[in-house]
């Protein structure tokens, strides 16, 4: 069976035993703080595990797209150099929600792995829970029970807490599994050695391929356990393990999952996958992180310097690096992999193939800064070696001062060090990185208390903030947490007029009225499907009944601008072209800023043309129609825009403004009527990523106060130019007269400089060989410089230091012949180091050119005096 085939037999086999087909939810978490990327089948039911919502379906199965890169399931550095470690992977899964438990779980199991995939039943093995002391809890008998009706008791193991009892986090939902291993090894290594024996003992053949979770306990954040309502199985089987195993290979590696990269990177590269141990690392590795960050971009995460764009970044540079260093390409490559990728999984996941060419050039682009890069730290690196000829070991701090601000891989600069003779002081690179993990964990740490239970438990939180902005409500529970030193309370009511963030809108602020006292709501979250409203105080008691007030001013004017981020996201598809996709939206009560993709920058006519049709649509006053609880295939029947990496239920809200012109799944608030935005303005537009644009701009009295801002800048213009009919004319004909006398300057400061370079080489001294001249001048840093490579020109065997002063700013600057540096073992930038402590500075530089700044200039005749007593 090939990989799709395999994953096709899965789904159909679940379907057929009453599971409903659910599609991958995004890779890329966005309404979870608690994660940035998917890292289970499970994440997208956690709420039904949380009892917070009920299942649509009692049976559900998928294949799950699932990232591992951080945190506890942190896999990234194992990728590549074993055979089973992925970023990117698959999850395939089935659930149980309060329906079937361990019989029919285990039964299923046992069925579509012996019967339907042939796998020998020799070769299985099975694990259970031993049992917990410290949680009081006894061996998992019963799944022992029933797993002898399909193995002999010598290949059914007790397994650990750390093995087989999940848990969710530290709190939550957890209970007992059951693993399913797998003995790939020859006949004779399996009569010499039992395979029991080498079960969760990392052995490369004999793996975990399934595991059979039984939910039936709640964690309390004491340490506790309670029971669940309803017992729930989570079943998560690795779909690149299980290629592995059904196609008869030994590393994941092998399998028609991975082989088609190989192939491509052969053809590109010219180094074929299985010569060398290094390239294979590579390839595996390039290939692995293609696959994330491909799904990440259709998801639509890009890379970037914050959260999860950070991840995929740092993913896609370590495929970068790899191809670099170990297949010798220089130049961007990974993108040329992207078709194959599209070719081998696009029929699984549809958003790849509608979103192929805009993944191939944010690969490219990254590809091309990233390589950059790799110039610069190469650079970087030459100037250290060359300013500490003895340094044996690299300072920590150095190799630390690459990774961080340079994004040099810290392997490579051991890589680079070692092939020059030295090493890097590995120690002080690590200790440096642990304090910036230490900073970022303490800034991160939030300290949650349990909740504080007033009213009966709700799945979610009723949203009356469409009609209304104040409502009488009752809090329901209320928790403290802590971060940063900080306390808040996070307080969920039963019903409420704020808005939550999401879709790109702030969450509102405002107030709740307890006993005739205001306490500030400063921002409204989501967790799961409640409504969390974040308060610095709350009364020391709730009283039966409170008053939630949203601010309405606040509200209305966010409201305009979501309206008009619609306005806009329609227009910018007519006059662009239908290609134009959103990736992105930020809504608050000042401005609006829109993500799209579209591959070149927007002409000022075409922004005209923008701005100019959504003023239009305003003018027309066009009413709002709602579509509340529409079904997906209606809203997509009418045309209703979605947004790729958003995780939309059976249940849909459709928002239009003339459903011929705008028409999306939305559920933020908006204007009744298009009349009520006044006006909108375009401030800026630019990329933000490779195929990435970016439009901010601003409605209402804040656009009316942005064009007259422009205005005044126009006639603050006329006025210095006093008042010329054209006024655009007139600055032109400003700016070349300044370009004219510009160069005029120009040519007058090297003849000045040239005079002076004529009139210095004269003054100097013979000094054991070496022609000395050491002069303050009176020039800036650019000049000085300019000055000495004149008279290096002019003057042979040439030492020279010029003190120079500008604007207050004294400086110092070394240059020395290449032949003296080699003869006489001279350094300009260790001179240039010990002098700038005269002028109380700083500076370095090569051996043959170096500067320094400085605080002090009376220190600066000093200097020049000093330079002569260190060549003596």
């Amino acid at each position: 069976m090939n990989a799709n085939q395999i994953r096709a037999s899965f789904l159909l086999f679940f379907e057929e035993k009453g599971h409903a087909v659910y599609p991958s939810a995004p890779m890329v978490v966005k309404n979870d703080p608690t994660l940035m990327f998917t890292n289970a089948g499970m994440n997208q039911f956690k709420d039904v595990f949380l009892d917070n919502t009920s299942p649509r379906h009692n049976r559900v199965v998928n294949s799950q797209k699932c990232l591992r890169v951080s945190g506890k399931h942190n896999d990234l550095e194992e990728v590549g150099h074993d055979t089973y470690h992925h970023t990117m992977f698959e999850m395939l899964g089935n659930w149980s929600f309060g329906d079937y438990f361990k019989k029919e779980a285990i039964a299923w199991a046992w069925e579509l792995l012996t019967e339907v995939y042939g796998i020998d039943k020799e070769r299985l093995y099975a694990s259970v829970f031993e049992g917990s002391p410290e949680d009081s809890l006894e061996a998992d008998q019963e799944a022992y029970e029933l797993w002898k009706a399909y193995l002999p008791e010598n290949r059914i193991l007790y397994g650990s807490k750390k093995d087989n009892f999940w848990e969710m986090g530290d709190t939550g939902p957890c209970g007992p599994c059951s693993e399913i291993h797998v003995d790939l090894r020859d006949d004779t290594a399996r009569s010499e050695v039992d395979g029991a024996t080498l079960v969760n003992a990392d052995h490369p053949l004999v793996i975990e391929i399934w595991n059979l979770v039984f939910i039936e306990f709640d964690r309390k954040s004491d340490g506790s356990l309670k029971n669940l309502p309803a017992k729930h199985v989570d079943t998560g089987m690795g779909f690149e393990r299980l290629c592995m195993v059904l196609q008869g290979k030994q590393s994941n590696y092998e399998t028609d999952v991975f082989q088609p990269y190989f192939k491509e990177l052969n053809r590109i590269t010219g180094v074929q996958y299985g010569k060398s141990d290094e390239a294979d690392v590579a390839m595996r590795v390039i290939a692995d992180h293609l696959r994330a960050v491909s799904f990440a971009i259709a998801d639509g995460e890009l890379p970037s310097n914050n959260k999860a764009g950070y991840v995929i970044r740092r993913i896609l540079r370590r495929a970068i690096r790899y191809g670099y260093t170990f297949l010798g390409m220089k130049e961007p490559f990974v993108h040329r992999l992207v078709p194959v990728l599209v070719t081998h999984m696009g029929d699984a996941f549809r958003e790849l193939k509608e979103q192929e060419d805009l993944i191939a050039r944010v690969i490219r682009e990254e590809e091309q800064t990233f390589l950059r890069t790799l110039e610069t730290g190469i650079q970087k690196f030459e100037q250290y070696l060359a300013s500490n000829p003895d340094q044996k070991i690299l300072d920590g701090a150095f190799v630390f001062e690459l990774f961080d601000t340079y994004g040099f891989p810290v392997d490579l600069t051991n890589l680079m060090a070692r092939e020059k003779g030295r090493e890097a002081d590995m120690k002080g690179f690590e200790n440096r990185m642990a304090e910036q993990k230490s900073r970022s964990r303490a800034a991160a740490t939030v300290e949650t208390e349990d909740w504080t239970e007033l009213g009966p438990r709700q799945e979610e939180t009723r949203f009356l903030g469409y009609e209304q902005l104040e409502a009488d409500v009752e809090v329901v529970r209320y928790r403290q947490v802590t971060q940063k030193g900080k306390s808040m309370y996070q307080v969920v009511l039963d019903q409420t007029p704020f808005y939550a963030e999401a879709g790109g809108q702030v969450g509102d602020k405002g107030h709740l009225i307890a006993d005739g006292e205001q306490f500030p709501v400063i921002n409204t979250l989501k967790e799961n499907n409640l409504t969390i409203h974040l308060m610095p105080k709350i009364p020391r008691e709730w009283p039966a009944k409170v008053k939630a007030v949203v601010d309405p001013g606040k509200r209305l004017l966010t409201a305009n601008n979501h309206t008009a981020t619609h306005l806009l996201h329609s227009a910018l598809k007519t006059v662009l072209g239908s290609h134009v996709q959103q990736k992105g939206s930020l809504v608050d009560d000042k401005r609006l800023r829109f993500d799209f993709s579209h591959f070149g920058k927007m002409t000022d006519a075409e922004i005209r043309a923008v701005e100019r049709l959504v003023n239009d649509k305003i003018r027309e006053n066009i009413p709002m129609q709602e579509h509340r609880d529409m079904s997906m295939e209606e809203a997509k029947k009418m045309g209703a825009a979605a947004q790729f990496g958003e995780k939309y239920g059976e249940k849909v809200r459709v928002v239009a403004f003339d459903e011929d012109y705008s028409a999306e799944l939305c559920g933020g608030t908006h204007v009744d009527a298009t009349g009520q935005i006044g006006l909108f303005s375009i401030v800026s537009e630019g990329a933000i990523a490779a195929g990435i644009r970016r439009v901010e701009a601003v409605t209402g009295r804040a656009a009316e106060d942005h064009v007259r801002s422009v205005m005044d800048e126009l006639d603050a213009v006329s006025n210095l130019l006093k008042h010329p009919k054209d006024t655009v004319q007139a600055l032109e004909q400003v700016l070349r007269q300044n370009e004219v006398m510009k160069k005029e300057l120009e040519s007058l400061q090297q003849q000045q400089l040239n005079h002076k370079a004529a009139e210095l080489s004269g003054q100097s001294e013979d000094l054991d060989g070496i022609n000395f001249i050491a002069t303050r001048v009176d020039m800036d840093a650019k000049s000085a410089k300019d000055l000495a490579f004149k008279l290096k020109a002019m003057v042979p065997d040439l030492v020279l230091v010029l003190g120079h002063l500008a604007g207050g700013k004294p400086g110092i600057t070394v240059i020395i012949s290449e032949n003296i540096v080699k003869e006489k073992g001279l350094h300009a930038g260790n001179m240039v180091r010990e002098l700038a402590a005269l002028i109380k500075g700083g500076g370095g530089g090569q051996p043959f050119f170096a500067t320094a700044g400085g605080k002090d200039p009376d220190g600066l005749e000093k200097a020049v005096e000093e330079s002569r007593n260190m060549l003596k």
